[in-house]
């Protein structure tokens, strides 16, 4: 980061790396403004796990270094707040309850005195990590994403299959889901009465419902009125669709963006990274290393009244 200089209004330009499971993107943000927000994406053969080690430790690396290299302040993201942050700021929500599904998280999310609070979240696996596990099973593509290539699978379904609907208070399970359908997919297209497609489109209509339901009840929770979708499965436009129509009946509205911002990106970091500085954090470098179980309600989010 750097302030400006000259005679105008001070301004702050930062660099955000961002490193997941398959994934890297380093993006620049200047003052609220996306300026640069490149991602490169490893593609594995179908029926294939990321297959990536470490990357987390890479990126801390290379952001460490280059804080001491080029002798500028260092400051460690969280990763969900870094998709809440941006998502805040393309979409213009004010104070939204927020659904944030990606392959690693499934959590409802509303901010409340300087944290954002957890109201529920996956007991065993994410949403994103069902859909991909299920798509290693049928040997779906995973250019660009298993997740996208069901997606549009589904819209081919015609006949639903009957799923275990996993919803537990404000928290929800997937792992049973995912064993069921995996089981009843080899049986079930083996007869021929079946497609993928159908497949495919009924786990997604399940799934989808409960993240609908724990959602409004969180937002009849907050008397919310808003809805933010972020995490790479808030791309999914059926999801949005769903979740466009429980706001519509409560005269909410609902807030989400394209795979740019959708899918884990540097610009996010950068966001989250600017609001934290303008807030007068930084990172000591002894306390930058990485921590896989940061989790949402664990930031003290000072940026925000």
């Amino acid at each position: 980061m750097r302030p400006g200089s000259g005679g105008g209004a001070a301004m702050t330009i930062v660099i955000g790396f961002e490193g997941s499971a398959n994934k890297i993107g380093v993006g620049i943000v200047q003052d609220g403004k996306v300026l640069s927000n490149p991602r490169r994406t490893y593609i594995t053969p179908p029926g294939q796990g990321p297959g990536m080690g470490a990357p987390l430790v890479c990126v801390a690396i290379v952001a460490r270094t280059l804080s001491q290299l080029w002798d500028r302040p260092l400051l460690g993201v969280n990763h969900c707040v870094g998709h809440i942050e941006m998502g805040r700021m393309v979409t213009g929500a004010v104070n939204p309850t927020v659904l944030y599904v990606s392959g690693g998280n499934t959590q409802v999310i509303a901010y409340s005195k300087h944290r954002y609070r957890i109201f529920g979240e996956t007991i065993d696996i994410a949403v994103g990590n069902c859909l991909d596990r299920f798509a290693r099973v049928l040997k779906i593509s995973n250019d660009p994403s298993p997740g996208f290539n069901i997606e549009q699978m589904a819209k081919r379904g015609r006949r639903f299959v009957d799923l275990p609907y996993t919803v537990k208070g404000m928290d929800v399970s997937f792992s049973g889901i995912l064993s069921y359908i995996e089981d009843a997919a080899g049986t079930l297209l083996a007869g021929g009465e079946w497609t993928a497609e159908d497949f495919c489109y009924s786990l997604q209509e399940t799934v989808f419902a409960m993240l609908v339901e724990t959602t409004e009840r969180a937002m009849a929770h907050c008397g919310s009125e808003e809805v933010l979708i972020v995490g790479g499965v808030g791309c999914n436009k059926r999801l949005q669709e769903m979740m466009g129509l429980m706001c519509e009946e409560r005269g909410a509205k609902l807030f989400a963006t394209d795979e740019q911002f959708c899918i884990d990106n540097g610009a996010m970091i950068a966001q989250a990274g600017w609001e934290m500085f303008r807030a007068g954090q930084v990172t000591p470098l002894e306390d930058s290393w990485i921590t896989q179980r940061f989790r949402t309600d664990d930031v003290q989010v000072t940026w925000r009244d």
